[in-house]
């Protein structure tokens, strides 16, 4: 596996060139700068797209523009993998969840947690379909769609 990181912010890149070249691995590459949002990635194919913790601290626009990538990069099959604070309706959210959800809205009315209900039925127009969903610690979902 060929890993390619990205983030938009720059001190984001920053941290995660550090780590890259603190770890010295062969199979990760150097951090492009990518917004999600934007119609023009940095990339032209991908055999997976791994978002982690994304998705709430950002603009909704910027999710779809995720789901819109994901859809273009990725062949019939390959996984596009989401980790990070979710609301789903068959879930009690837990109260550190909902507590940050509020945190999240206060500090950008754009962001905040998704529920995943909605951010499926958004994958789903784009060609993904939400093929699991998984309890991780801390109070977080995986979520695995699959291009078809």
């Amino acid at each position: 596996i060929e890993w390619q990181p990205s983030d938009i912010h720059p001190d984001a890149l920053e941290s995660i060139a550090a780590w890259r070249q603190d770890a010295a691995l062969p199979n990760v590459r150097a951090p492009l700068i990518l917004d999600a949002a934007a119609g023009d990635w940095p990339i032209c194919s991908a055999d997976a797209v791994l978002s982690i913790n994304m998705v709430h601290i950002s603009p909704w626009a910027a999710a779809l523009g995720l789901l819109i990538g994901a859809a273009r990069l990725l062949i019939c099959g390959a996984p596009l993998i989401m980790y990070g604070p979710w609301l789903k309706d068959d879930i009690a959210a837990a109260p550190s969840n909902l507590a940050f959800d509020a945190d999240l809205k206060r500090r950008d009315p754009e962001w905040g947690l998704r529920r995943v209900e909605d951010f499926a039925a958004a994958a789903d127009q784009r060609g993904l379909n939400l093929e699991q969903t998984r309890a991780m610690p801390a109070s977080n979902l995986a979520l695995l769609f699959r291009r078809r």
